[in-house]
């Protein structure tokens, strides 16, 4: 059984003839007729009485009201697509890590919300692996992480560059470690750290600098929020190891300073993950453009110096 077939079906229903079915339906006559012989021998039964006036048989009359939601279902559908690869979507969800929630989100939001003012923007912070699988799962259209060529390597993802991100050393103004122009990896590691939990990024990053350095990461606490990170490291010896991207608020705090490590010193590459097929929805595209104009843009803002 095939769409055109019951197309066919119901012209021959509505205009009670094969001829003005096939005028309906813009093909020949004989066409007609063999598209319903096709549809009569997958039924098992005839559906229109043929002698004189053309109407449906007891079968054709059962098969009328479902053939007509079918067809319904079916322009329901090449609508909505078609609306959606014209740009109407009602929502684009991204999942993001959180720096990039806090500095470059919030702009490329308001430059799309005056271009597209009827997509409703849904925003989720979460770190680099959860934001992955969440795209990959289709829960969100656009994923942007801490690059990761292990999960972000197969098709049908599509990686787009946004920065290179240096990693600092946030500490209390009146730290000890703050009296050091570079500070040395062992002397990181005799004090306690905070660092993001599980499933972010950055936590993979430092454990493996940690580990090539043969020393041991001090973990005193968890957290996942950057307002979180700045209210701990402020109030003692706890130390965090951020992105540059994340010390944007810390300048101008008398209680916070931020320094460098000695070599190597670590970076961090920050992506746009969509998938091919999004890239088609004018909207999910557009967003991805302006986020990297975005981007570019603040490039160009001091960050806080790091001795």
């Amino acid at each position: 059984m095939r769409l055109e077939q019951l197309q066919a079906f119901l012209a021959i229903a509505e205009t009670h003839s094969f001829q003005g079915a096939a005028k309906y339906c813009q093909v020949n006559q004989s066409t007609i007729s063999r598209q319903i012989q096709s549809l009569e021998a997958s039924v098992g039964a005839e559906l229109f009485h043929r002698n004189g006036a053309v109407s449906l048989t007891l079968a054709g009359q059962s098969l009328l009201p479902r053939a007509k939601r079918i067809c319904q279902e079916w322009r329901t559908a090449t609508q909505e697509l078609s609306d959606l690869l014209n740009g109407h979507q009602t929502e684009l969800c991204v999942a993001a890590i959180s720096s990039v929630c806090c500095h470059y989100l919030p702009e490329a939001f308001e430059q799309f919300n005056q271009e597209y003012p009827e997509v409703q923007l849904r925003v989720t912070s979460l770190g680099s692996d959860r934001a992955l699988k969440v795209l990959r799962d289709d829960l969100v259209d656009i994923a942007v992480v801490m690059q990761n060529r292990f999960l972000t390597a197969s098709s049908p993802l599509v990686v787009t560059p946004l920065f290179q991100d240096t990693i600092h050393i946030l500490m209390a103004a009146n730290h000890p470690l703050s009296s050091l122009e570079r500070v040395p990896w062992d002397a990181l590691a005799r004090y306690p750290h905070a660092v993001f939990k599980d499933g972010y990024g950055m936590r993979r990053i430092i454990e493996e600098q940690f580990s090539q350095q043969a020393q041991t990461l001090n973990v005193a606490l968890e957290l996942n929020t950057l307002d979180a990170f700045r209210g701990i490291v402020r109030r003692g010896q706890v130390v965090a190891l951020l992105p540059q991207s994340a010390l944007l608020e810390v300048q101008g705090d008398p209680s916070l300073t931020v320094r460098s490590t000695v070599a190597p010193r670590l970076t961090r590459e920050v992506v746009c993950v969509t998938t091919e097929d999004r890239l088609r929805i004018p909207p999910i595209r557009r967003f991805c453009e302006l986020l990297q104009q975005v981007v570019v843009a603040q490039e160009q803002l001091p960050f806080p110096q790091a001795v």
